[in-house]
């Protein structure tokens, strides 16, 4: 499997400081980037493109928080958004009220901008504490051995969080949609 951390040169590690990944992702594709192998053999060129573009998924992953989660808990082990699909009652039902309110504020004339502007900002701020929570569980795991048997429940509540997250991005997404 590929490990998009150690192409980078990080340890697994949900934590990481953003500007640090793009220093490495610059250093690493200065090395490999397929202008430095333009006189090279053919075989190189091709290599250095591989390489190339192999950085640039890593990077397009760890720097985004949602990718960069799914990707280490894929890496641990932990369950996948297809196996994991369950969301209780509770919160698909205040899911469904907020899309209701999503759309009587995108069908208020004249628009209620400040309206969009708090919902906005609740759903933004509903995706940090989320992302709060998912970066407590992997801090938690990294302090567990590997055999401790409740790793599978930070790895299980990680999963729940990430597709809270995936719901509010789409939120998130009909709320600013034109």
């Amino acid at each position: 499997m590929v490990d998009h951390f150690d192409r980078l040169g990080f340890p697994r590690r949900f934590d990481l400081d953003i500007h640090a990944i793009e220093q490495a992702y610059l250093a690493r594709s200065r090395e490999v980037h397929p202008d430095y192998f333009s006189d090279a053999a053919s075989a190189d060129q091709l290599a250095s493109l591989d390489l190339a573009s192999k950085l640039n998924e890593s990077i397009a992953i760890l720097r985004e928080p949602f990718r960069r989660a799914e990707h280490l808990l894929e890496l641990l082990g932990g369950p996948s958004a297809s196996e994991m699909k369950q969301m209780s009652p509770e919160f698909l039902e205040e899911m469904l009220e907020l899309r209701m309110a999503i759309e009587e504020i995108r069908d208020a004339q004249p628009r209620d901008f400040a309206a969009i502007d708090h919902l906005e900002q609740s759903l933004q701020q509903r995706q940090s504490d989320a992302f709060e929570q998912i970066a407590q569980h992997f801090a938690e795991i990294e302090r567990m051995p590997p055999e401790a048997s409740n790793r599978i429940l930070h790895m299980k509540m990680i999963r729940e969080q990430l597709n809270a997250v995936k719901y509010l991005q789409g939120l998130l997404r009909d709320l600013l949609s034109d």
